[in-house]
């Protein structure tokens, strides 16, 4: 009689069933670039799931395998955005923080590619609510967390009352660049424009 033990060395060992195919992480990439260069160059009401394939060098399959459909890859794509949080400016001073907050955000967003896509998307939001959504966290979430920590230091400091509005306080932080950016889209920003924005809003904060 074979014990237990026998009978499992014994008895054929079952081949585990073959999991989903392990998608790539860099033709993940490569897909992500090109949606943000085709939408840059076709704007997303011409953008084609076509189109970002052939600018990827890969094939649909490729693309599909990982979105069900445009609308999913940008809305993917540009709510990733809210996540990748700028760092916190840690400087010691308000306005300081604000100035170098200013500084990269002024950068990120008159990048070519960024000046052309968020106009465009923001434009596909009046008639899509789900893209209404994603830019809003990513225009504002994003923005939001690394205000608050900007806040939160200076109140400790004491720069700033405990408790001040924090809603108003984002809309004084964020609004201007954004208005000048996206809005109204000023080719380049005025001479010593960052240093004055920083310390105005820095003294408008402080008068909440």
């Amino acid at each position: 009689m074979t014990t237990n033990a026998e009978d499992s060395r014994t008895r054929p060992r079952r081949r585990a069933p073959a999991g989903a195919a392990v998608l790539r992480e860099d033709v993940t990439e490569a897909i992500r670039a090109a949606v943000f260069e085709e939408l840059a160059a076709v704007g997303y009401a011409r953008m084609s799931i076509e189109g970002i394939a052939r600018r990827a060098g890969v094939g649909k399959t490729a693309v599909y395998r990982r979105w069900r459909s445009k609308l999913h890859l940008v809305l993917d794509i540009v709510s990733a955005l809210a996540v990748q949080s700028l760092p916190a400016p840690d400087t010691g001073s308000l306005e300081a923080d604000l100035r170098l907050l200013y500084e990269v955000t002024s950068r990120a967003l008159r990048h070519p590619v960024a000046s052309q896509v968020i106009p465009d998307l923001q434009a596909e939001a009046a008639r899509n609510p789900d893209i209404a959504e994603a830019m809003r966290k990513a225009l504002r979430d994003g923005q939001e967390s690394v205000a608050s920590s900007i806040l939160t230091a200076a109140e400790s400091r004491g720069e700033l009352r405990p408790g001040l509005d924090r809603d108003l306080a984002l809309d004084l932080i964020s609004g201007p660049l954004y208005w000048r950016a996206v809005v109204i889209r000023t080719p380049k920003l005025p001479k010593g424009y960052l240093d004055a924005l920083a310390r105005g809003t820095a003294e408008a904060l402080k008068a909440l």
